[in-house]
């Protein structure tokens, strides 16, 4: 009996104690003779859209004589690292930790004061949105070539393009440049997972095209008219036909190979209660029309000012998605909305905002901190033939901004999304 308890002690004794539950006291400084790796600084909370980044892993090298090391992660219990070729590491599950900022600790054999201390961000993520409205029926090689730079440049990048449904009605565009054009926007779509939505300013060559008749006296430019159709407010057209242009628009879409667009934004964000109607008539999940007026000032003196600051009066650099009411493009009220999803404009265009503007507002809408729910900021440009280089340079060092800060490289919250992928995040109450 003597030697087995002796046997018995001689077993235990060779093993390492348990870890100790009471977290040890944090270091003054981390010890340098210890090298931590694999952790991130930032772990998304996910959701419908986003998947929640749940696992941690770490590597620690020790210093000779270590002979185990044991992990506090936030409030989770304690758990012994695993000991292997590079040193002690660790893959564990940080599903339970909920949306902070969290330490962890270590300590080598089981000492009560940590040899280092990490600090980590749990967050909802802060969705990037980037789109492009289409106002002309060829956008231009200058256009498509910078859009296929910054998708090199930035390969996490999504844009929604807002794209014109007058490319297949404008005879001025020829049939073999409609095709180049066609195959383009297909392969935004293909390789890099754009979004083709749709863009509507009614040109009187679309609107003639879809049976109706075109409106030219109520411009939101010229006084005297628009003959063309272009500056017209895409409101000047009641809910049925409003309702035709949109049927005909998805109509031109599928037969050309792009699909059924279902999220929308209305040319000169024109469109009030009797279009957003319309689109969910059409079947439609998401508007984009809901415009941060005060950042458009070099409009001021025509009617697209005027009009927008008044229809859309409260939208402004940190508002987020909502349903508008059945009655009231501005009012959310659950129970009453339309089923129709509205993402303000919250950082317009680029042809209205400079590098400092666009700064500002990235930080308006995420201070830095962890987000306890999703939120959105949402800006993009006006392809054209001769697309400015200072929309080129500021839409380069926003993009160069947002890297700075994916969720992808553990760096920030930042997700780049589309429109019709982020509808879901915010369900009709």
């Amino acid at each position: 009996m003597k030697r087995w308890a002796l046997l018995v002690v001689v077993l235990v004794g060779c093993g390492d104690p348990d870890p100790r539950t009471a977290k040890p006291a944090a270091p003054a400084t981390n010890d340098p003779a210890f090298s931590v790796s694999g952790l991130s600084e930032w772990y998304l909370a996910g959701d419908v859209a986003t998947p929640s980044q749940d696992d941690m892993a770490m590597v620690v090298q020790p210093p000779a004589g270590t002979d185990f090391v044991d992990v506090y992660v936030a409030d989770l219990p304690v758990q012994r690292m695993g000991k292997q070729s590079d040193g002690f590491g660790l893959e564990r599950s940080i599903k339970d930790v909920p949306i902070g900022t969290h330490d962890i600790l270590w300590s080598a054999n089981g000492s009560a004061t940590a040899f280092a201390k990490a600090t980590f961000q749990r967050s909802a993520p802060y969705y990037v949105m980037v789109s492009t409205d289409y106002d002309f029926s060829d956008p231009g090689d200058n256009s498509t070539a910078y859009m296929d730079t910054i998708h090199q440049a930035h390969p996490s990048l999504k844009i929604t393009h807002f794209w014109p449904p007058y490319t297949y009605t404008d005879p001025a565009v020829t049939d073999a440049r409609r095709a180049a054009l066609t195959s383009w926007i297909q392969a935004q779509r293909d390789m890099f997972s754009d979004e083709i939505a749709l863009h509507i300013h009614p040109y009187c060559n679309f609107v003639t095209d879809a049976g109706l008749t075109c409106i030219t006296d109520q411009s939101t430019v010229y006084p005297a008219g628009d003959d063309t159709g272009y500056t017209i407010r895409l409101n000047a057209y009641n809910r049925t036909d409003a309702g035709t242009l949109l049927q005909h628009a998805k109509d031109l879409f599928t037969a050309h190979g792009l699909g059924a667009p279902k999220t929308f934004r209305a040319g000169g964000w024109t469109a009030d209660l009797s279009t957003l109607q319309a689109l969910g008539d059409t079947g439609f999940i998401a508007d984009s029309s809901a415009l941060n007026w005060a950042r458009i000032e070099e409009w001021k003196g025509y009617a697209l000012y005027d009009w927008n600051m008044a229809h859309w009066a409260t939208i402004d650099d940190t508002s987020q998605p909502y349903y508008p009411s059945d009655t009231d493009v501005l009012v959310s009220t659950p129970g009453t909305d339309m089923g129709l999803l509205e993402v303000p404009v919250n950082g317009v265009m680029m042809d209205y905002v400079n590098t400092m503007q666009l700064q500002m507002m990235f930080d308006e809408n995420w201070d830095g901190t962890p987000l306890t729910e999703p939120h959105v900021m949402m800006t993009g440009f006006h392809p054209s033939t001769t697309l400015p280089g200072a929309d080129q340079s500021y839409m380069t060092k926003f993009l160069n901004l947002a890297d700075l800060h994916l969720a992808k490289s553990g760096l920030g919250p930042v997700v780049y999304i589309t429109l019709s992928e982020l509808t879901p995040v915010f369900p009709a109450q």
